[in-house]
């Protein structure tokens, strides 16, 4: 699939950094940027994905997490504060979204939701796209 996305930036694990134990801290670090500095919100997913799959970074370490807040803008000592003092909240959140994407049929990372009914897993082709949004327009126009 890389040769779909060629600008992907992915490098097998190659540093002397331990693999993340886990994405919940990442996931919760977003959602505190989201909750904290909205305007960032995307800044932050691209800065995760970048130190996971491009720099082999610990997104699991809150330390980490934290620097990647604070090369956004963010205040990373607000960050670590806001963690200590609200991440089983976020956690909370967190997994719940994760219970609500499993019970609607979403297993795979990533996964577009079409139409709020039809997951299509995996990296997909422009065209798959095209395709299932054009045969749910053509059964929506038939009713």
């Amino acid at each position: 699939m890389g040769d779909l996305e060629p600008r992907a930036d992915f490098q097998p694990w190659s540093t002397q950094n331990a693999p993340p134990s886990g994405s919940l801290p990442a996931q919760i670090a977003h959602k505190i940027v989201v909750s904290e500095w909205p305007e960032m919100a995307m800044d932050m997913h691209y800065k995760l994905l970048k130190a996971y799959f491009s720099e082999n970074r610990t997104i699991s370490n809150w330390d980490v997490l934290a620097d990647l807040v604070s090369s956004i803008g963010g205040d990373s000592g607000h960050f670590l504060s806001v963690v200590e003092e609200q991440r089983e909240i976020f956690a909370d959140a967190v997994i719940s979204e994760h219970n609500e994407a499993i019970n609607q049929g979403i297993t795979a990372v990533p996964t577009v939701l079409i139409n709020n009914v039809l997951p299509v897993p995996g990296a997909q082709e422009t065209e798959t796209y095209i395709n299932w949004i054009s045969r749910i327009i053509e059964r929506t126009e038939e009713i």
